[in-house]
């Protein structure tokens, strides 16, 4: 893989074994290959990676990755992100830009990246940039929907749990899902880490809050290719289905 321009990218997929929300899930089966090994395969169709690696806190998780032939490196149990897991990465490894995969967003595809890295090749301001969809009235309600409201000049304005912004009039306002795949520098990445939880972000409980209560400006790119991040056992079942379908047409 080779990274367009003269960027160099790592692509670090964080695996934490066990999440809150469905502890060891990265390890469940999809049409038998394990959740975040799908997530690796489907990130390494992406042209603009340099190189790909699954970053987890568990020896299991990585002997697993090994078995499927997927580098991965043990990093710390005591993180509490994915990002802080990147960061860590990012001490040993160099690169340009690096992007974060979250180990259960197995329908990623090499669109996805790609618009997450453009705004790198072509933005010089860029530090941080992350994704957005069209939500539906079916995702608005949903608090395990992230939504983000964006300016006009394509920056994040605030993410939120809660349908925002309130259509008041009911002139039916276009509202953003946001997908959580996210790109930095390393300065970003750097300040972060450094920097304590914010309030807004312990509200919420959404770490990308910290960026914006500190300042740091988060590029927003929408898309139209729909994913299945996986924390219930409604999404594996969702999963499945998806590429059980993908077989069949085989």
């Amino acid at each position: 893989m080779s990274a367009p321009g003269t960027l160099t990218v790592l692509g670090v997929i964080p695996a934490r074994l066990q999440s809150q929300r469905l502890p060891r899930k990265v390890l469940r089966d999809i049409g038998g290959r394990p959740l975040v090994v799908r997530t690796y395969d489907a990130a390494k169709r992406s042209t603009h990676l340099t190189d790909l690696l699954i970053a987890t806190d568990s020896e299991e998780v990585a002997a697993v990755c090994s078995a499927h032939g997927v580098p991965a490196v043990v990093t710390s149990p005591d993180h509490a992100s994915g990002t802080d897991r990147v960061w860590e990465v990012a001490q040993h490894r160099d690169a340009d830009v690096y992007v974060n995969i979250q180990g259960d967003e197995p329908l990623i595809t090499p669109g996805h990246i790609e618009r997450l890295v453009t705004p790198f090749l072509t933005e010089v301001e860029t530090q941080v940039t992350t994704l957005c969809i069209r939500a539906t009235e079916a995702e608005l309600p949903n608090p395990a929907v992230n939504k983000v409201v964006i300016g006009a000049d394509g920056y994040a304005l605030y993410f939120s749990k809660y349908p925002i912004p309130y259509d008041r009039d009911g002139r039916g306002a276009i509202r953003y899902k946001h997908i959580g795949l996210y790109a930095f520098r390393r300065p970003a990445l750097d300040a972060f880490h450094a920097l304590p939880p914010s309030p807004l972000e312990l509200t919420e409980r959404l770490e990308q809050l910290r960026f914006l209560e500190h300042g740091i400006r988060i590029r927003v790119m929408e898309t139209d290719e729909p994913t299945i991040g996986v924390d219930t056992e409604e999404d594996v079942r969702a999963v499945e289905a998806w590429f059980a379908s993908r077989r069949a047409l085989s």
